[in-house]
């Protein structure tokens, strides 16, 4: 493998220079530093579709989409027109208002299984409350997690994996006491026999066991169904919540997410991303009997001064809109583009000889850059794919097109990409892998 390119350019270089003056590392938030992948990070200055233009003036394909949430593209002019018209009205009222109801009402009647939502301001807010909400509603402490699977950065949620069996977490942060993750199990992925023996040890004491719709966190590890339908069978049976995370999945797999693909029915779900359009917005949401336990009506408290921000609630609402006018026709569409893509990078491995694995599901796709099956537990991933992620990043970003700077994050397809776009990046990928690996 051939050593990586400079990806920064100098206007990128200054602002990241006065950046590492007043933040740590310069960035907000620690991906977005290329700690993993080497060089600069890049500076956006405008976005708008499926490219952005970079403080240099440079112009890439953007497969990174603010992490998710971007799923009609930078800038949708329905979006901005929404946002704009609300601003007018006034960005913040910390009181309600009319537009929290027109997002609820489009996530209720769009998910067959939720009766009411409530609001928060981002997935890790959401995870955090729906927790809460559970644990208030068992009467029990104990949570079950599952390694690969990252659900925001709350502390009794930030833990590290033991042993492929069942173990009490600890902490995988500084500053988390012991104590914070002491009520959190830990499990594999992909493992029944494991779980169905940690439900009868333990499982009169466990309120929750919380699950990415199609974990997407740390590669993307699709479980098979007959995985899933053992949480929802084991959970009912010992009276433990089972919580999908759908931060990344709602409403980009269609409009009932992970878990309308899995045909089950979780006890609580989260959400985040698309259901802001862009705007820091997330939501948690399930039965009536379930959320009415939230404050006022019920003991387990929750709130938020920005929560229902009038701004954002709008954003969400066009962006919904959109996505289910013509019958969901966006959805149709988002799988013909990540099917296109999907295909041609498997052909560019191929051709090169490499028997790499892309791994999709809908417009969400992973590379994992190592020999044999596709990984489907954390710990299937070889670390020597992360390297070679990062020579390829390199070779990508000269080439126009950005990913994200991480080997474990995955690439997000917008309704703002098309063949043509789709067809430039695998023509990027064929010239990135035969100049980085030979």
């Amino acid at each position: 493998q051939r050593g990586m390119a400079v990806t920064a350019g100098p206007r990128s270089s200054e602002l990241y220079a006065r950046a590492c003056r007043l933040m740590p590392a310069g960035v907000n938030s620690p991906v977005r530093a290329f700690a993993s992948v080497g060089g600069e990070p890049i500076f956006y200055d405008r976005a708008s579709g499926c490219r952005f233009t970079d403080a240099d003036g440079r112009e890439f394909i953007d497969y990174v989409g603010s992490w998710g949430p971007l799923i009609l593209g930078h800038a949708h002019p329905a979006v901005i027109e929404a946002v704009t018209i609300s601003a007018a009205d006034g960005t913040s009222f910390g009181a309600p208002c009319a537009r929290e109801i027109e997002l609820a009402e489009l996530v209720v009647d769009t998910v067959p299984f939720l009766e009411m939502v409530r609001f928060v301001s981002s997935g890790t807010e959401a995870v955090m409350s729906a927790v809460r909400l559970a644990r208030g509603v068992t009467g029990r402490d104990a949570i079950v997690k599952f390694t690969g699977c990252y659900h925001g950065h709350a502390d009794y949620l930030l833990v590290a994996a033991g042993s492929g069996l069942a173990t009490f977490g600890t902490p995988s942060s500084a500053g988390v006491p012991e104590s914070s993750a002491g009520h959190t199990l830990l499990l594999p992925l992909d493992d029944e026999a494991a779980f169905r023996r940690l439900m009868t040890k333990h499982g009169d004491e466990i309120a929750a066991v919380i699950i990415e719709g199609i974990p997407a966190n740390n590669g993307l590890l699709p479980q098979s169904e007959s995985f899933v339908d053992v949480l929802r069978t084991e959970c009912t049976r010992h009276g433990a919540m089972l919580i999908f995370d759908e931060v990344i999945t709602g409403f980009r797999l269609g409009p009932d997410g992970a878990a309308g693909h899995y045909g089950i029915e979780p006890d609580l779900v989260t959400y985040g991303k698309i259901i802001g359009g862009g705007m820091p917005v997330g939501a948690y949401g399930g039965k009536r009997a379930h959320m009415e336990r939230l404050a006022p009506l019920g003991p387990v408290y929750q709130a938020g001064t920005l929560s229902g921000n009038p701004v954002a609630m709008a954003a969400g609402a066009a962006a919904l809109r959109t996505l289910l006018a013509d019958g969901g026709s966006t959805w149709d569409r988002l799988e013909t583009l990540g099917a296109r893509l999907e295909t041609g990078l498997r052909e560019v491995f191929t051709k090169h000889d490499h028997q790499w694995s892309v791994v999709r599901r809908g417009s969400i796709l992973w590379l994992a850059l190592q020999d044999g099956p596709a990984p489907v537990t954390a710990e299937d991933i070889d670390t020597g794919a992360a390297e070679r992620y990062a020579g390829l990043h390199a070779a990508l970003l000269e080439r126009g097109v950005y990913l994200a700077p991480s080997a474990y994050e995955v690439i997000f397809v917008s309704a703002a990409h098309d063949e043509a776009v789709i067809d430039q990046t695998v023509a990027a990928f064929d010239e990135a892998v035969a100049e980085v690996f030979g």
